[in-house]
């Protein structure tokens, strides 16, 4: 019997069929204010041609497109897609919040990996309204429920936003635990935006202290102001291909995904009373297990990372979710600088989402991009000394997670 496992066939445990899936072409706008942003479709459009000009390819090479997004009407994705050309192929439209591009990478990727394309384009954009998240459907049951009932049942309902009582929930939850200080998670903060000062695409430039961090205005304790992504608008795309697409467009020791892995909720997201599990810390765990399992190697192995760093609290808890470091350490990892540059991993050398932005749909996107313009050796002043593989994480509550890892032999 054979089956898949990772990006390989097995048959009676042998190996018989590799499809590498390699990233050939990347490319983002720069992420702006609400408000101050192209239309969505302009933002996509400007994404896909620096994307397909970096794969040296047109659009009519493009046998499938996955487009992401959040806020918008259906078809988004196609009114996006059709600013670069319209061709009849598929274009399908994804949302899984805040890990809709990579959720659209996946499945992309799992298109390649399949044989059912050789080469696929994935665009991720969004253009976001002021102020925190919210649904515009009241007449029915938000698929956050259950996320909900945990909330209150554990700490209550309060008059912050929501996404920050609840990652703020699961950064108390860690203080009760490991005694953690408060300024811990600011220590988190001022790495991104010293990250961010050397990144020509984020929105917030400006190096921070942890007293100016920690001096912002409060919104659900331990995070202020300073902790919490903002609202963005942007776009991201990439391009994906076979081997032997890359061979026939002469494209050589391309970057490509060594392993990959989406997660869902688990029983202990609503059934073990934790804030922690609440927002995804097993999904992360899971998905990791899996890329180091597929990869067959280690968090030891890798050089950079680009995390979900909605909320400084969720960032501390995903350096442990990851295997960065062991349960109950991360403090010790903050402060001994094992999150920077002469450390042991480089996190969101981009600036992260709390410095680059978080427009939902572009954001895993943007996550692809710095990390294959790192494996390349381009990323200019933010350059991880010898990168040669690298780790993504995305998640979005409701709720996905999903984790990958490039590497460029």
């Amino acid at each position: 019997s054979c089956q898949w496992y990772g990006n390989r066939i097995y048959c009676l445990g042998e190996q018989v069929m590799s499809i590498r899936v390699n990233v050939i072409g990347v490319g983002m706008t720069k992420f702006a204010k609400p408000g101050a942003s192209d239309e969505y479709f302009e933002m996509a459009r400007d994404a896909g041609l620096i994307a397909l000009k970096d794969a040296g390819i047109q659009y009519s090479d493009v046998q499938q497109a996955y487009t992401g997004y959040v806020y918008g009407d259906s078809t988004c994705g196609q009114r996006a897609a059709y600013e670069l050309g319209l061709t009849g192929i598929p274009v399908l439209n994804v949302n899984s919040n805040c890990s809709t591009g990579s959720s659209a990478l996946y499945l992309a990727r799992q298109a390649i990996e399949g044989g059912m394309a050789e080469c696929v384009l994935v665009l991720g954009f969004e253009k976001m309204e002021k102020g925190a998240l919210g649904s515009y459907f009241n007449d029915r049951e938000s698929p956050m429920g259950k996320h909900l009932e945990v909330m209150i049942a554990e700490q209550g309902f309060n008059q912050a936003p929501v996404a920050a009582q609840m990652f703020g929930g699961a950064g108390r939850e860690y203080m009760w635990q490991h005694g953690t200080k408060r300024e811990t998670f600011a220590k988190i903060a001022e790495k991104a935006r010293d990250h961010a000062s050397r990144n020509p695409y984020a929105l917030f430039s400006e190096k921070l202290s942890v007293d100016e961090i920690m001096a912002s205005p409060d919104v659900f304790d331990p995070l202020t102001r300073f902790q919490c992504c903002p609202p963005t608008c942007g776009a991201g795309a990439a391009v994906l291909c076979s081997d032997a697409f890359a061979k026939k467009h002469g494209i050589k020791n391309p970057v490509y995904i060594a392993a990959q892995s989406m997660t869902t909720d688990f029983e202990s997201t609503f059934n073990d009373k934790s804030m922690i599990k609440m927002v995804g810390y097993d999904m992360t765990r899971a998905a990791a297990k899996e890329v180091y399992e597929q990869a067959g190697v280690g968090p030891g192995d890798v050089q950079v990372v680009e995390l979900h760093d909605c909320f400084t609290a969720n960032e501390l808890l995903t350096y442990e979710g990851l295997g960065l470091c062991d349960e109950g350490q991360a403090e010790q990892f903050i402060w001994d600088g094992d999150n920077t540059y002469g450390g042991k991993y480089v996190t969101n050398p981009s600036g992260g989402l709390l410095s680059k932005g978080h427009p939902l749909g572009a954001t895993g996107l943007a996550q692809c991009t710095e990390l294959v313009w790192q494996l390349r050796g381009t990323a200019d002043k933010r350059q991880v000394e010898g990168a040669r593989i690298a780790l993504q994480h995305n998640l979005g509550l409701g709720g996905a997670c999903v984790v990958t890892m490039y590497r460029k032999d």
